[in-house]
């Protein structure tokens, strides 16, 4: 158990791609947003739903959006206030094949940082990252500044240990950990894979 560090599993986005709400897709005999469950409850003392506004139906707790802002900024901002441990680890609810090993390695690597963020086909995945409740005021910046509002522009005003699509690969070699399901097409492709 990451004891250290609470789990928020963002689930506030418009799905606009997906034409649906993607938490709810079902896939296998879970939900999208339950396999993400499953698989962070063993290792977190704590797991959270991120959402824009309450939603019926979850048995966790939920952190809901400041209406003032919206997408997963919004969404790490609220979790990190929320945040009772010094850690988060923030998981999209699309990503139902993150395994515990990914976890556990991106866990290790967090010594003096103020996040962990892998990187897979050359692009940060901050969906699928630790942060340290310490960067909470970087977030708010990043939030109400004039520049961009964007996980980049967050992530290069920060302490970042990005770990390599190689390191990753020793403990997912296939990296299926960041197979996301943004489209009704990966979600086909999810299904094959969850054969």
């Amino acid at each position: 158990m990451i004891s250290d560090c609470s789990a928020v599993i963002m689930a506030g986005g418009d799905s606009r791609r997906m034409g649906q709400d993607k938490a709810n897709l079902v896939l296998g005999e879970r939900t999208l947003l339950q396999s993400v469950v499953t698989t962070l409850q063993p290792l977190f003392t704590e797991v959270v739903v991120s959402v824009r506004q309450p939603r019926p139906g979850i048995d966790l707790p939920q952190v809901c959006d400041d209406p003032a802002h919206s997408g997963p900024l919004a969404g790490l901002a609220a979790a990190l206030q929320r945040a009772t441990t010094p850690w988060l680890f923030i998981v999209a609810c699309d990503m139902p094949f993150i395994t515990p090993a990914v976890i556990e390695y991106l866990a290790s690597q967090r010594a003096e940082y103020q996040a962990v963020v892998p990187v897979v086909g050359g692009h940060p995945q901050p969906l699928a990252a630790f942060y340290a409740k310490e960067c909470l005021d970087e977030v708010r910046a990043c939030l109400h500044g004039k520049g961009k509002h964007s996980f980049r522009a967050l992530l290069d005003a920060m302490r970042v240990c990005y770990v390599s699509e190689a390191q990753i690969q020793a403990v997912d070699p296939q990296l299926l950990s960041f197979f996301d399901l943004d489209t009704p097409q990966d979600f086909q492709a999810a299904q094959i894979q969850n054969r």
